[in-house]
């Protein structure tokens, strides 16, 4: 435990935070990077509805005579349900899309069935084999990394941009917003295509068949053959959780499931169980967001990061039988040798050696402002 440690004057991060800095007025770089992203984007702000209005009826020019013109990523948790809606309601054609890495938990299936029939708006999920996973998650376990549930993150990425290219289809709408979100540190993990491909050949036994893996030159393919755009609506809005949350319950019977993330069991078990081995606590995120918006006072988000995070045997159990692990081989793989994403092959090298043609594939909405700092500057 760091006594007298040094803490954001804005928000509540403090010095153990990766590539951190504070200005002379005590506010950390995180902080500022949201109010560069606030002001870069309009958030909430005429500028924002101006950027987003224009966005959105090119979307509606170029696909006048199709029967999609974007694609949406749905979880069933509040943001893409939320922006599903928000979507049509501005008049857009969405094709929601679903990636079921077969760890949802029944709240979440039930919530994209209700936000989907609600709007009238036609799902595709992809179901990836149970067993492929299984091994998959057995691998990351194994290798003792952080990042547990980043072949989820990947396969939906690459399941979106598949669908999109078959539909023909450029753009692809994002459920994130920074406001909510915060920032994530930099260097607190990594991942990509070709780190997890390595993981699983290092500590998987199962071929990977119906696993939709990410490669670099997949990546390029979809960025400059296919043109295709990332586009976050959420950042250009006065979004609130909440109020989201609210109205999605009040239209479509949309549930809640009682914490950030928690619609999977692979992202519940990483935020509770996982990720706490390697001193991060993903309450950090969302407290420090709640903070810079007003929604709670500084001293009680310090408060609320004291408490112990709440371990769930129920998940525990699941995790256990899922993955046909005794007590004893759950317990070991729990107590095992922490490694990081250093040790293993990724495209990171790559990303930074191309960082100025990144750069410009950002200006051009080709790659998120969040993609080119974390995959192409280099992480201390």
């Amino acid at each position: 435990m760091i006594k007298n440690k040094k803490i954001c004057s804005r928000c509540i991060y403090d010095e153990h935070i990766p590539n951190i800095s504070f200005s002379d007025d005590g506010i950390c770089n995180y902080c500022d990077q949201i109010d560069f992203l606030k002001k870069e984007f309009g958030t909430g702000k005429k500028k924002g509805h101006k950027l987003l209005k224009n966005l959105i009826n090119k979307i509606k020019k170029e696909g006048q005579s199709k029967k999609y013109d974007c694609v949406i990523g749905v979880s069933g948790g509040t943001d893409s349900s939320y922006l599903l809606m928000k979507a049509k309601e501005w008049g857009l054609k969405p094709l929601a899309v679903h990636y079921d890495n077969t760890w949802n938990t029944a709240t979440a299936s039930m919530n994209i069935a209700k936000v989907t029939k609600y709007l009238d708006i036609d799902l595709f999920t992809y179901v990836i084999d149970n067993k492929e996973v299984n091994d998959m998650k057995l691998s990351f376990l194994r290798s003792g990394v952080p990042e547990f549930d980043a072949d989820t993150d990947i396969a939906f990425v690459q399941i979106l941009r598949q669908v999109a290219a078959n539909k023909k289809i450029k753009y692809i709408l994002e459920g994130h917003s920074f406001i909510t979100e915060g920032i994530s540190p930099v260097g607190s993990n990594y991942f990509d295509g070709g780190y997890v491909a390595d993981i699983h050949k290092k500590f998987g036994k199962l071929k990977m068949k119906s696993y939709p893996n990410m490669t670099f030159f997949q990546f390029m393919k979809w960025i400059l053959l296919y043109r295709q755009k990332f586009i976050r609506p959420l950042w250009y809005i006065d979004y609130s959780k909440e109020e989201a949350q609210k109205i999605l319950i009040e239209k479509t019977g949309w549930q809640y499931y009682d914490g950030h993330h928690l619609e999977n069991r692979a992202s519940w078990f990483t935020h509770t169980l996982w990720l706490p081995r390697y001193g991060t606590d993903f309450r950090y995120l969302s407290l420090a967001a709640k903070v810079r918006n007003n929604k709670i006072k500084r001293l009680t988000a310090l408060k609320e990061m004291k408490k112990p995070i709440i371990e769930s045997t129920m998940l525990i159990n699941y995790v256990k039988k899922r993955l046909d692990l005794n007590h004893n081989e759950y317990k070991s793989i729990m107590n095992g040798t922490k490694r990081t994403w250093r040790g293993f092959k990724t495209y990171k090298k790559r990303f930074e050696i191309l960082k100025p043609i990144f750069y410009i594939l950002m200006k051009l909405n080709l790659v998120p402002v969040t993609f080119y700092q974390k995959y192409c500057n280099k992480i201390d």
